[in-house]
């Protein structure tokens, strides 16, 4: 289906307006697109009760953002909407980069098999909302308020205080946590009087929905001045329904008003389609390039999350999937702290973790426009040499910069985990997203990473003799904790996990003995060579204290 306009959620009339008192609540979140819904629906399924604030009632217009990364999907997998996005979606691994007139390489994302998702799936955002919000409605911990608009934040030192105006007239309510997912333009930001550090490129780009059916296969494609838009670059995409997404650079002199009009827009798409092609336009829009980010994503009970904490240039897909991914992050520190398993340092990792992750995409956006448009002519002419060897020298094609793409962040230096105190040739390392594979359990063939969800997991790599007694025994106290044993095809101990493909313990490089502890959000938070109960609970401690070790 092309754009829906039906309303994402109904509107009733909020209980706080007339009432006498200030309800509490522990979260309240600004603003359903995907992020705050992906938050909103984290907590809730951790059991933590969450009331998510919406201005308006309908979904974005326009596919926004489109590439969803194998690690989001993972994480929608979570929240029980993968199934539904790679359904609807087009899965794709496969690129093209073309330089004038002719392809000068491919690529491929996801070589190796052994993978549940694919690289990525194309799907217009309006989707992903559309499916994250009836996915809400099914959690009972989440209360969803459209037309319910922020009017003004006010923070104290033990929660928030929100005024929201609704059709039927204001109301105030408290919360212990705010999420301010509301976007770069959203209010939160500015009645905080937060601003942004950006740089902003003079470079204009023409990005277009066109719904058409053409023989394209299902690739990314790229061209860097080709001989229908001389001088730029162009990228074409598929999405859902026929619909493909095009952008086209401007210049830094285009007026978006008039680059916006059909009159104008539609020579430039029958100039890269071909006059035979039939073609109609969905969606159409001119944007600058910019990054931007706040200096902190937490200021006391509020914190920042996806456009409304950094902004990216779209090449790359690095502006949904990092959001997802800060969602991800933030969710069970919320939820432990709600517990009363953590305290707020860990609430200070989530800047610890995601501010570098931040600045990581930013700096890939930012070496992907300054290649796409050089400011000089020694940067033209670097571009075109690198492809031109491009073409016949692969050590070249790792210059070429057509948006490098989104891969996960793998938080580095993190407070909330245990560097290796044992050597490790490679694998899943301290501060990485878990890395999924075929396994048989129960006898079911499945999937790692779905047996790593909810709280803290350890893998137990054994040659097929079972669990050692003290790990048989351990106990992580009040804090939520299993045992998950692997082991390999044909071996013994018939309630583990069956790396059947031995591909489980080549992406930990895990030996039998060897033990992982993954933390509630699938990253690796500690591993050994052998299981040492008290260096397990040391390094669990750690990890719910926000923390690095002395």
């Amino acid at each position: 289906m092309p754009w829906d306009a039906a309303p994402l959620f109904d509107y009733d009339r909020a209980p706080e307006i007339g009432a006498r008192g200030t309800r509490r609540v522990p979260v309240i979140v600004v603003g359903a697109g995907p992020v705050g819904l992906a938050a909103a629906v984290d907590l809730g399924l951790r059991g933590v009760p969450t009331l998510l604030l919406e201005e308006d009632d309908r979904p974005t217009a326009g596919s926004r953002a489109i590439c969803w990364a194998k690690r989001t999907l993972e994480i929608f997998d979570r929240l029980g909407i993968a199934e539904r996005v790679l359904a609807a979606g087009i899965t794709w691994n496969r690129g093209k980069v073309f330089f004038r007139d002719r392809q000068i390489y491919a690529f491929d994302l996801l070589p190796e098999p052994g993978h549940r998702f694919p690289a990525f799936v194309n799907l217009q955002q309006y989707y992903v909302e559309r499916f994250l919000a009836e996915r809400a409605r099914q959690v009972d911990a989440v209360e969803v308020r459209c037309r319910n608009r922020v009017a003004d934040v006010t923070p104290r030192e033990d929660g928030v205080e929100v005024r929201v105006a609704t059709p039927d007239g204001e109301y105030r309510i408290e919360c212990d946590w705010l999420i301010a997912a509301d976007g770069v333009k959203g209010p939160v930001r500015k009645q905080l009087g937060l601003e942004s550090r950006a740089r902003v490129f003079p470079e204009r780009f023409l990005i277009t929905d066109v719904i058409m059916k053409a023989e394209f296969p299902i690739e990314r494609w790229f061209w860097f001045d080709p001989p229908f838009h001389r001088g730029h670059s162009a990228l074409l995409h598929r999405q859902a329904d026929d619909v493909w997404r095009i952008d086209l650079q401007l210049g830094p002199d285009a007026d978006p008003g008039v680059e916006r009009q059909p009159e104008r827009v539609l020579p430039r798409i029958r100039a890269m389609l071909g006059e035979a092609t039939p073609f109609e336009l969905e969606w159409v829009s001119v944007y600058t390039f910019q990054c931007r980010r706040l200096e902190r994503f937490r200021h006391g009970r509020v914190i920042f999350a996806g456009d409304s904490a950094h902004t990216v240039s779209p090449f790359g897909a690095r502006g949904g999937n990092g959001g997802i991914q800060d969602a991800d992050n933030l969710a069970w520190k919320l939820a432990y702290v709600a517990r009363g398993l953590g305290g707020e340092p860990l609430i200070d990792s989530y800047d610890a973790e995601r501010i570098p992750a931040a600045d990581e995409n930013i700096a890939h956006s930012t070496r992907t426009t300054d290649f796409i448009t050089p400011k000089s002519e020694p940067s033209r002419v670097f571009r075109d040499a690198a492809l031109t060897l491009a073409e016949d020298h692969v050590f070249a094609r790792r210059l070429v910069n057509s948006g490098r793409l989104s891969t996960p962040t793998i938080h580095r230096g993190s407070p909330l985990s245990t560097a290796d105190e044992d050597r490790f040739d490679g694998g899943a390392e301290p501060g990485a997203p878990a890395i999924d594979a075929p396994v048989v359990h129960g006898g079911a063939a499945g999937w790692l990473l779905p047996r790593l969800a909810g709280d803290f997991v350890g893998l137990y790599f054994t040659d097929g003799d079972g669990l050692p007694p003290a790990l048989e025994r351990f106990s992580a106290g009040r804090v939520p904790y299993r045992t998950l044993a692997v082991r390999p095809a044909g071996a013994g101990d018939s309630g583990a996990i069956v790396d059947t493909q031995g591909l489980v313990a080549k992406r930990y490089d895990a030996t039998p003995g060897t033990f992982c502890l993954l933390r509630p959000d699938q990253h690796v938070t500690a591993r050994w060579r052998s299981f040492d109960p008290e260096r397990v609970r040391g390094a669990i401690e750690r990890a719910l204290s926000g923390k690095a070790a002395a």
